[in-house]
């Protein structure tokens, strides 16, 4: 089989919702190319240092890339993502360049293109994410290790806004904890909330790739017992109260149910909010004061903000 791959010039706001147009589109996964990524400053406690390459990435912006499978719909699809695109504008999300291309490769090199980015990387005190392909020996006794497989799976896990949310659960969850996650798309965050012994973990995502590539991700991490995945519009019509509700989702989306959130805490109960852009956080903390929520941390990693809020009694 051949495929295309759809490479979207753009800029560090627009990586997020453009990634999830080309999950809706049809692509298994994207690839983020992020000139950052060869200046930042690493901390040696959070994971590996591997070699990048320059050429790989752009002087200015970042290059998302996904891959679609060359067929008779493929032209419609590349103009329903190129309008998908444009219409972030209406919701004053800064898309840069937006210079889209296209290129075709066989099989073969789609399998290979995948992997030369994906490597075990420790993100937090205890949580490790491992490609399903690559051999990991644990560092520490007490280390927990997350498989995700990108090629069925929307990302490894370790972009900032994921790092955040699982930072923040292996600070608040506690054993015993009822969970939501709100837009659950690869379910790591869900994985993470049962490997820190959470009684329960209700996974929502209004997408039914998502729901299929969670469900996956639960059984491969052998927590599908404690966590189920349901097709569900944020938390529309749920009504179990929990402990915490964490959304890593879009800024826009995150104002729109914080109302929702403060209804189903339990007392003292917490919600953690991720993928918010920096230029977007006093939207979101005023929305969630607004509903009568405390922030108690905000906590910032490049460009992006994670927020958590607490229900008092």
């Amino acid at each position: 089989m051949k495929w295309s791959e759809i490479t979207i010039h753009t800029t560090n706001e627009a990586i997020e919702p453009i990634s999830n147009i080309l999950h809706e589109a049809g692509a298994s996964g994207v690839v983020i190319e992020d000139p950052f990524e060869l200046i930042k400053e690493r901390e040696d406690r959070f994971g590996e240092i591997y070699q990048l390459n320059p050429d790989d990435y752009p002087q200015e912006g970042v290059l998302v890339k996904a891959y679609l499978p060359i067929n008779s719909f493929l032209g419609e699809t590349v103009e329903e993502i190129k309008e998908a695109i444009n219409n972030l504008i209406l919701f004053n999300i800064d898309i840069g360049l937006n210079k889209v291309t296209i290129m075709e490769v066989n099989e073969e090199e789609w399998a290979t293109a995948w992997k030369k980015y994906y490597h075990p990387v420790k993100i937090s005190e205890k949580f490790t994410i491992v490609p399903t392909w690559e051999e990991y020996t644990p560092v520490n006794s007490d280390e927990l290790i997350i498989e995700l497989d990108p090629g069925m799976a929307f990302g490894t896990g370790t972009h900032p806004t994921t790092v955040l949310c699982i930072q923040a659960l292996e600070r608040i969850v506690k054993k015993g904890d009822t969970v939501i996650d709100v837009g659950t798309g690869s379910g790591v965050l869900s994985i993470a909330a049962s490997m820190l012994q959470a009684k329960s973990v209700l996974a929502l995502d209004l997408d039914e790739v998502a729901v299929q590539s969670a469900k996956l991700n639960l059984k491969l991490n052998k927590v599908h017992e404690t966590a189920t995945v349901q097709q569900n519009n944020l938390l529309d019509g749920i009504t179990q109260e929990s402990d915490v509700i964490v959304a890593n989702i879009l800024a826009e989306v995150i104002v729109r149910f914080t109302d929702d959130v403060y209804r189903l805490l339990k007392e003292d109960g917490y919600f953690i909010a991720s993928g918010i852009i920096l230029q977007k956080k006093e939207e979101v903390k005023a929305a969630i004061l607004a509903s009568g929520l405390e922030i108690v941390e905000t906590v910032q990693m490049e460009d992006w903000i994670s927020i958590t809020a607490k229900k008092g009694k």
